[in-house]
């Protein structure tokens, strides 16, 4: 799961989730990623989940910037991965963290009243159990926008 901004997540979808970039203290995470692996974005004033995009590539170092939230804060997110987009909602479709929050093993590590502490940090992996409950839920939010659309 990564955690990032409303500006960086916009950015992505215009790349079409071509490239994941990753802050410069994730080094060891983002080198245990693998091609095929899910990367779940998390959008946190949003407080909702926004997209999957699926790994295809080892990690590289790039440091050429194009996160917004890196550039203002002066920070590089150097360490990237090829990607492509399995689902990408608009903004109107995300899917609320706090709907799924009761049913994520991830977040059961705190006290339900401090579910956000969950989200904390940009990069965090999931169980099995969660990474199925987010890639179904994201899929049935893509389908009902389909599906009026």
């Amino acid at each position: 799961m990564l955690t990032g901004s409303l500006e960086n997540f916009l950015v992505y979808t215009q790349r079409g989730f071509d490239v994941i970039a990753f802050k410069e203290r994730r080094r060891k995470q983002a080198a245990e990623i693998e091609p095929g692996d899910e990367i779940v974005f998390y959008v946190t004033k949003a407080q909702a989940f926004g997209a999957i995009a699926r790994v295809t590539s080892e990690m590289f170092e790039d440091r050429e910037r194009f996160l917004p939230e890196g550039a203002k804060k002066n920070e590089e997110y150097p360490w990237r991965v090829e990607a492509e987009a399995v689902v990408a909602l608009p903004e109107e479709r995300f899917v609320s963290a706090e709907e799924l929050v009761p049913r994520l093993e991830h977040a059961r590590k705190w006290p339900a009243e401090h579910w956000h502490l969950a989200f904390q940090g940009q990069l965090r992996t999931v169980s099995e159990h969660d990474a199925s409950l987010l890639r179904d839920r994201l899929a049935e939010a893509a389908g009902a926008g389909a599906a009026r659309g």
